[in-house]
Order: structure tokens, then C-alpha cells, then sequence
């Protein structure tokens, strides 16, 4: 999956977990997952290697329909 920055739309390049780094302006982002009903921030859940998402309004969600955004990292 290939990632833009919201400022200056230059490819992000993943440093670990969900933080990614845009490769122009240093700034760091963290990857939100999103359902695409309700727009809440889904809980994601890990195991033996397979990660899916869990909205609490409306059960698991496909990961083709998880709604991804980049917020700033603090």
C-alpha cells in the first residue's frame, strides 16, 4: 500500500507499527483505520501474523474497506 502526505504529497515511508514518515518534509504521521459506514476509528486486532479490523457499531470489517487517513504524530 503506497501512502501520500497530507501536506505535501510525497510518498511515506513506514518506520514502525503505524507511524510513517514523509520522505520531502520529516514530518511524522500515524495510519488510522476508519470504518466506511460510520467514519469512527476501528480497534485492530493481531493475531498469529493476520491483523483485521473491529467497529464497535458494526462488527469486523473487510480490510478492502477499512478507510485509512495519516493524522500528525505527536
Amino acid at each position: 500500500m503506497e501512502a501520500n502526505c497530507p501536506s505535501c504529497d510525497h510518498p511515506l515511508a513506514w518506520k514502525s507499527g503505524a507511524r510513517f514518515q514523509c520522505t520531502a518534509c520529516q514530518q511524522d504521521y500515524l495510519r488510522e483505520a476508519a470504518c466506511p459506514e460510520c467514519k469512527h476509528l476501528l480497534q485492530e486486532l493481531k493475531a498469529c501474523g493476520a491483523v483485521d479490523y473491529f467497529c464497535q457499531q458494526h462488527g469486523m470489517i473487510s480490510k478492502r474497506q477499512v478507510v485509512f487517513s495519516y493524522a500528525p504524530a505527536d
